[in-house]
């Protein structure tokens, strides 16, 4: 029920087209905005960022965040896309977070660097269609999977490089969930994926008769949030980085040995276990956050791109050796905000920037966060985590 005493609200400024992406239609938001909440707005106008270019990126465009990057590596990776070292840009304002990962880098990079390999890459939109009864939907199942090719094609109609790959299919009651699972290119995908399964389904409603009710999503592919289905079945991409360490080097850069690290782990494993927890690993959102504020990446994919199945043992040698996956690992070097300019910078800087590139930064992320993890592990056991934040961090005096 509505409120007819309310005054009408005020109005963000705004204008048609090109027109509302200009730095005076920026600073007429912030006046507003100052003018609203009496906040003295003296940064957010400071930037170097071409407004006309954000269109597509962002409404209402007033300013720009600034957060600082630091510089970490060099970062040696022996991967099947990124070969090489690397120096990898890391925006954060947690102090002691890129002096870790650069004190992890090191050490892998006197290891002999990080093995990476990608396993899997696929996208989903998740559909759900609605039937009279448990009979029919699993006829519809059957028909769906006799038809893939003809819905495959209506799909790919809609995209100049996303290719269905496989429709996942289960059943509750009535309801046929099915997971639509595509390759995505260089781009991140989630909307592609909607447009293409959008054309999809509008071809399964037109030849098969009998569906009640369907809907575009059904919360299956689990869009900015973590789940089980995902860590099982990939999201994004799934990538798994590793490496061994010798003792020696254990003994003399991280203060602990590799059997006590080992040991470690096995407590985090159970830890991680009795928390309910979709990552058995030390800090993977970290390194992973800051690289995607820094890249152009969406944010808010940290949320499914963190989770990690970490694994330690030692060699017959007696070295440590250590490997993490990231089962849901979603970037892109293409689309989205990764043209934007301190963005496109960060990805040239890595040498990922635009087509063909993605699989590269997919490599150089994950092996960013196992040298986090690295640290940050032998940190807790050397006893030595609090007081590098009393060095480095917020804590210090």
């Amino acid at each position: 029920m509505s409120d007819s005493s309310l005054p009408d609200p005020a109005k963000i400024p705004r204008a048609p087209g090109p027109e509302d992406y200009t730095r005076e239609l920026a600073g007429r938001r912030r006046a507003f905005a100052a003018e609203r909440t009496g906040a003295r707005l003296e940064h957010l106008g400071h930037y170097s960022q071409d407004e006309s270019a954000l269109a597509g990126n962002v409404e209402h465009f007033m300013g720009v965040a600034q957060v600082p990057i630091g510089l970490a590596g060099p970062l040696l990776v022996d991967g099947e896309h990124a070969q090489g070292e690397f120096w990898v840009p890391m925006a954060t304002i947690e102090g002691t977070l890129v002096a870790s990962y650069n004190r992890g880098m090191k050490v892998l990079r006197e290891a002999g660097g990080v093995k990476t390999t990608i396993l899997d890459d696929r996208m989903q939109r998740a559909p759900s269609f609605v039937f009279p009864s448990a009979r029919e939907s699993r006829d519809f199942g059957i028909w769906l999977t006799e038809h893939f090719d003809e819905i495959a094609a209506a799909a790919e109609a809609t995209t100049t490089t996303g290719k269905l790959i496989e429709i996942e299919q289960y059943s509750v009651g009535r309801v046929r969930y099915t997971r639509f699972d595509y390759t995505t290119g260089d781009a991140a995908g989630q909307n592609m994926t909607g447009k293409a399964t959008l054309a999809a389904c509008r071809w399964i409603l037109s030849q098969y008769d009998g569906i009640e009710q369907y809907y575009l999503e059904s919360n299956l592919a689990t869009d900015k949030k973590a789940s089980q289905i995902n860590m099982l079945k990939t999201r994004g991409k799934r990538v798994v980085a590793e490496a061994v360490i010798p003792d020696e080097l254990v003994r003399s850069r991280l203060n602990t040995t590799s059997e006590k690290l080992v040991r470690s782990r096995m407590v985090s494993q159970q830890g991680a276990a009795l928390a309910g927890a979709n990552n058995s690993g030390s800090h993977s959102a970290n390194g992973i956050t800051a690289l995607f504020i820094a890249t152009g990446q969406d944010a808010a994919n940290v949320a499914e791109s963190s989770a990690a199945y970490a694994f330690a043992d030692l060699t017959p040698e007696g070295d440590y050796r250590y490997a993490i996956t990231l089962p849901s690992l979603i970037c892109a070097t293409y689309g989205g905000g990764t043209g934007l300019g301190t963005q496109r910078e960060c990805l040239e800087m890595l040498g990922c920037y635009g087509s063909g590139g993605v699989g590269k930064l997919t490599e150089i992320i994950a092996a960013t966060v196992l040298c986090g993890e690295i640290s940050l592990s032998a940190a807790v056991v050397a006893e030595e985590w609090v007081e590098a934040h009393d060095r480095f961090g917020r804590n210090r005096p």
